[in-house]
């Protein structure tokens, strides 16, 4: 379908940054003629910068990925839910006095970390970002490497967006039925290949949980072959969907309406303007009211009344502690 509508396409709507490698791979000329590149995922905004950083990007590109309202309620939000239900259908299991290790807090990482917390789960975390560790720390989680624990834990589950984040050996160290799942990117951070070897045997429980047994018997529980739980495993709530689906749609018509010149070769924050508008859109749905400035309130912050309202460096914070 993509070879008889390439001359059609004039953007790229990507998650993973895997529709766009693979364009720029086999169909480079395509670009000419495309406008813009709109991309919702943590690693696929990494390999655009790493495109751009490189000179090789060939058109503008949207990162979404780190809009507010994606960030926030698609990453965050939703993850904070979403873990809970896919390891209820998937597991039947109790979450309360288990011990879980959760790999990254960024915002998936975070929502899981807060969901579990609140079940009664013992999380440990595990970081590479300084920054991202002491957030994990003042919201009252163990900071550890994962070897440190790998041993004892009931649930290991990735939120990285990385490789390889739980090899082989990992796997090998694990207790008996440690369930192993994936919330991060695509199946790349558990390395599921090293565990199709003949010593080992694969027994399938139900859709979407495997048991991978050893030869003396212990055995793990693999959700989703390490794909993403949230997208094999349960739902993802419409107003989620629509939330993204929504700052997607404005970026994409940004980027196709805007005139030449606006947006060079580069990547993108979406427009802060864009990201309120997306937010306001979805207030209704709580009946919410939304306080109005005055013309001298405006005036003493420099505001304009009808936003943006915050800059683009602010950030949005989160206390998950404060979760119960």
């Amino acid at each position: 379908r993509l070879i008889t509508f390439r001359k059609k396409i004039t953007e790229i709507l990507d998650d993973g940054g895997d529709l766009t490698h693979w364009i720029y791979k086999k169909y480079p000329n395509m670009f000419k003629k495309i406008k813009g590149i709109v991309e919702e995922s943590v690693t696929g905004v990494h390999r655009l910068y790493q495109l751009s950083k490189a000179g090789k990007l060939c058109v503008p590109a949207m990162n979404v990925n780190d809009s507010v309202t994606k960030q926030k309620f698609d990453n965050l939000y939703c993850c904070r839910e979403s873990i809970l239900d896919g390891l209820k259908r998937t597991t039947d299991m109790m979450f309360g006095g288990k011990q879980v290790v959760i790999c990254g807090y960024g915002e998936v990482g975070k929502g899981c970390c807060a969901a579990l917390k609140a079940m009664g789960s013992i999380v440990y975390v595990t970081e590479i970002d300084p920054i991202c560790a002491l957030q994990a720390c003042m919201d009252g989680f163990r900071l550890v490497k994962l070897n440190e624990v790998i041993r004892q834990v009931d649930i290991v589950i990735t939120c990285t967006g990385n490789k390889n984040v739980v090899t082989r050996e990992h796997l090998d160290r694990m207790k008996n039925s440690c369930i192993v799942c994936n919330m991060g990117h695509s199946n790349t951070e558990i390395d599921v290949a090293s565990l199709r070897t003949p010593e080992l045997t694969w027994e399938r429980v139900r859709s979407q949980v495997d048991h991978v047994i050893w030869p003396d018997g212990k055995r793990i529980v693999l959700l989703a072959e390490g794909r993403l739980l949230n997208l094999s495993c349960s739902t993802v709530p419409t107003f989620v969907l629509s939330i993204t689906a929504t700052t997607q749609a404005l970026a994409l018509i940004e980027l196709y309406n805007a005139p030449e010149g606006r947006y060079k070769q580069d990547v993108y924050l979406l427009p802060k303007k864009m990201d309120e508008y997306v937010a306001s859109l979805h207030l209704p749905t709580f009946d919410a009211h939304l306080t109005e400035l005055s013309d001298e309130q405006a005036k003493y912050l420099g505001l304009n009344k009808n936003g943006p309202f915050k800059p683009n460096y602010y950030r949005y914070l989160l206390l998950c502690c404060n979760v119960k």
